[in-house]
């Protein structure tokens, strides 16, 4: 049930610890948190091309089972979002292209969010592990969200402008 949560806290707190013994890139938590949900995506969404013989997790069978009636075509859903979850991921890594990925990614959770009440609501389980139950499932999805448009926000915690150097001697 905690899984993906340790999957996004875990790689978050690691890099920081890179960051803490002097990795540059790792200097600020909103940067170890996008790396760390870019870990956690990654992890996930190899879950929908997981072929059903897997048992170490839930395999593209699994997520097809998940998806609620009214959606159509739910193998090719499950593979779209394996794809956009990986593409996401990616997304996170790059500076330049993190806050696209993580508004893009918030909204995937919303979209993917019936999926998770349907698979609550019909006791559907996720690999060999239990159903989730929906008191569980909507703060994880929060979480995600949060994270996905907090590690979106412009990074104000970069290192400030360096001023030029005083040109005249009244400036000095």
């Amino acid at each position: 049930m905690f899984t993906a949560i340790l999957l996004l806290t875990g790689p978050a707190l690691g890099f920081r610890l890179l960051g803490a013994v002097g990795v540059r890139r790792f200097a600020s938590w909103r940067v170890c948190a996008a790396h760390g949900l870019a870990v956690m995506l990654a992890m996930t969404a190899s879950a929908h091309f997981a072929p059903s013989g897997v048992t170490v997790m839930p395999t593209h069978d699994d997520l097809v089972a998940m998806v609620p009636p009214f959606v159509p075509f739910p193998d090719a859903m499950v593979y779209l979002t394996g794809v956009l979850e990986l593409l996401g991921a990616a997304g996170l890594v790059r500076a330049a292209t993190r806050t696209t990925a993580g508004i893009g990614l918030a909204v995937l959770c919303v979209l993917m969010f019936p999926a998770n009440v349907y698979a609550a609501m019909e006791d559907i389980p996720l690999g060999d592990d239990p159903p989730t139950p929906l008191w569980f499932r909507i703060p994880e999805q929060l979480l995600f969200i949060a994270v996905a448009l907090w590690t979106a926000g412009r990074a104000r915690d970069r290192a400030p402008a360096r001023t030029s150097a005083p040109t005249s001697a009244s400036e000095r």
